[in-house]
């Protein structure tokens, strides 16, 4: 088991009491399972307390045992119920808060209301964009984390070329590849910050999927099981002679990685080859420029100033009337975290930052194809994480 060490929880708490002091923010509580792994090193249902007035204080419903084996925080007591949190915190600080941070960005109404009317007349701030900027650059502690997923999405790809086949069902497929990385650590669960977003593996859209456009914030969002899930995978076969796109998204230590690679059993179609190559040509041309201190909408400009070039710029990121405003977007204990590699986006690549990059391209005539890498931002230029090569892998049956 890999735990958090004590100086990195200690840094982002640091980092985040900065900011609370800055916005006159002088306590928050924080609730958001991911954010409280990111800043406790535990994810057991509970509470974290922060006040600049004393240490942090982690707040435990269920399991205090695993919380204090999980995290190296010095003050972790067991609550034993949310209504006394209150009562707990005055006696914690000598009083009660008189402004109370906590992460309105995904808490639900419901949830809201209930911290209202249990803090009553304190008032309520939103300390959720505070969080999201000090996740924004990662640690060296964080970079190994993410380049061990690296490692187990690579394996995963080397599984797929080596297992995939015609005749089986996309969903089939997703079924046998996703059981392999879940051998090899890979939680399962995708986290997601947006609350009608759900996060999953089985994204492998093939023929017409790869073109279709769905309730996904994305170019393409493939078919699905039913109109319950009308996304990912679907009971289509795979066919020899058709585009095959897989994205592949995993977890492992709590940090997600987001690949996508273009497949083709026996030979790819030449308009999808074509679409396929542009993807990569506009993956390296960006990299190419991607720095600390470039603007993020620079890399935007790149994209589609390539695309141009190479005459995709009808089917780049989608079809006419049905296109996505970003390229990418970064990503770390959540599968899509700030920033977002969009045309708007005023920011400067910072060191540390870590981005998935997500060229897609989406015919008219029915079909899509794409690439997605993961890059870390260094001084002098991207540092690719993906270890999987970028190409398209047409496999000979």
């Amino acid at each position: 088991m890999i735990l958090t060490p004590k100086s990195e929880l200690q840094d982002r708490i640091t980092k985040l009491m900065n900011l609370m002091a800055k916005e006159g923010i002088e306590s928050s509580l924080i609730v958001h399972r991911p954010d409280l792994f990111y800043l406790t090193g535990t994810a057991q249902r509970g509470y974290l307390f922060l006040s600049l007035e004393r240490p942090p204080l982690l707040l435990i419903r269920s399991f205090i045992g695993r919380a204090k084996e999980e995290s190296s925080l010095d003050n972790i007591v067991e609550l034993p119920s949310t209504k006394r949190l209150p009562e707990i915190i005055k006696e914690y600080l000598g009083r009660g808060p008189t402004k109370l941070g906590l992460e309105l960005d995904v808490m639900p109404y419901k949830d809201f209301c209930f911290f209202r009317d249990l803090f009553e007349g304190v008032e309520i701030l939103d300390v959720s964009p505070l969080i999201l900027e000090i996740r924004k650059v990662k640690s060296t502690w964080e970079i190994a984390r993410m380049k061990e997923v690296a490692h187990l999405s690579r394996m995963t790809f080397e599984y797929i070329i080596k297992n995939i086949r015609p005749n089986i069902s996309e969903v089939g497929f997703a079924g046998e590849f996703e059981a392999f990385a879940r051998r090899h650590g890979h939680a399962g669960k995708l986290r997601v910050r947006d609350w009608l977003t759900e996060g999953y593996t089985f994204h492998i859209l093939s023929g017409h999927a790869t073109g279709m456009v769905g309730v996904l914030d994305s170019p393409m969002s493939g078919i699905g099981t039913s109109p319950a899930f009308p996304c990912g995978a679907s009971l289509k076969e795979l066919r020899p002679f058709e585009p095959i796109m897989i994205d592949l998204n995993l977890m492992l230590n709590g940090y997600h990685f987001d690949e996508t690679r273009m497949f083709a059993l026996k030979g790819m179609p030449e308009g999808a080859m074509r679409l396929s190559m542009a993807a990569i040509d506009i993956q390296e041309e960006v990299l190419s420029i991607a720095k600390v201190g470039i603007p993020i909408s620079e890399l935007y400009q790149k994209a589609w100033e390539v695309a141009k070039r190479l005459k995709v710029e009808e089917e780049f990121l989608g079809l006419p009337g049905y296109k996505t405003r970003y390229i990418g977007h970064g990503i770390g204990v959540e599968l899509v975290e700030p920033p977002i590699l969009s045309e708007n986006s005023n920011e400067l690549l910072l060191e540390g930052m870590v981005f998935a990059l997500e060229p897609k391209l989406v015919s008219q005539k029915g079909f899509g194809a794409g690439v997605e890498s993961i890059f870390l931002v260094r001084e002098n230029g991207a540092e690719v994480l993906s270890e999987t090569p970028s190409q398209v892998f047409v496999i000979d049956i």
